[in-house]
């Protein structure tokens, strides 16, 4: 292992100044050149643990980079994924408070609520099924405590931070329609999403692995290989359609699911 744990406690211990202060902290990945994807994903548990130990306990995952799109703009063949705490949930309809975020952005995905728990590394597509309670339509707030680029040398950030960073994840707004597994082709459910009335993206299931269900399966098999899994009753966000969508102070956000929902989201 590249970092020691006094590093990646120091890591995790910027990140968490950086979201309380709203000032970004640099790249780990600049400092640290030679971290691995495990290491990114220590640090994100490190901030993680921190806030559970705090109060503010686990409530799902978020799945990123599903799209082929992102991957290639990350240079990588894998998605990654993060935590959902009790303190990112957003009801539908409601208003973030000015100045909870740093640089927020939107997404739409589909989410899964399980119900009943999943783990192993042989899960298959069946399970994932028989274990999900329900779906329904829901919106990601994504945030970046890390700098999007080193402004002395204009280097990006790269998924060590990304996924160090609890994988960009800071919110998630579900919709109030609740749907079985099998009711919708998960690879035809899209949204339509405005921000300010006017319509930014659009896009289909279909970008997330061809099919979200896929995602939900390798989530669970990258859980297995530390020894986790999925929960009773957690959320699991399968991951964006879209391309994220700038969220300024004052900016309204409205996904139209069709007949699978909406989901609505304020920024003051």
């Amino acid at each position: 292992m590249a970092l020691t744990q006094e590093q990646t406690q120091a890591a995790a211990a910027r990140l968490l100044e950086a979201e309380k202060t709203g000032v970004q902290t640099g790249l780990i990945s600049l400092e640290h050149p030679e971290i691995t994807l495990a290491e990114a994903y220590l640090i994100q548990e490190a901030v993680v643990a921190a806030k559970m130990a705090a109060g503010d306990p686990q409530i799902g995952w978020k799945i990123g980079l599903t799209s082929r799109a992102m991957q290639m703009a990350l240079n990588i063949t894998t998605p990654d994924s993060g935590f959902l705490l009790q303190s990112m949930d957003f009801a539908h309809g409601s208003t973030v408070p000015a100045g909870r975020f740093i640089e927020p952005r939107i997404e739409a995905e589909i989410a899964f609520v399980m119900g009943a728990d999943l783990a192993g590394e042989d899960v298959t597509r069946e399970q994932v099924i028989a274990a999900t309670d329900y779906l329904t339509p829901c919106l990601e707030i994504l945030d970046t405590r890390i700098l999007r680029k080193d402004p002395q040398t204009g280097v990006a950030r790269k998924i060590f931070d990304t996924i160090s960073d609890n994988a960009a994840n800071a919110g998630v707004v579900l919709g109030d329609k609740r749907h079985g597994v099998d009711d919708f082709d998960l690879r035809w459910v899209g949204a339509i999403v405005k921000r300010d009335d006017t319509v930014e993206e659009t896009g289909l299931g279909a970008g997330v692995l061809n099919d979200p269900v896929t995602s939900m399966v390798w989530l669970v098999q990258r859980l297995a290989t530390i020894g986790q899994g999925l929960k009773a009753g957690q959320v699991v966000l399968s991951g964006s359609f879209i391309r994220p969508i700038e969220a300024p102070a004052g900016s309204r956000f409205h996904a139209d699911f069709g007949a699978f929902g909406e989901v609505a989201i304020d920024f003051a």
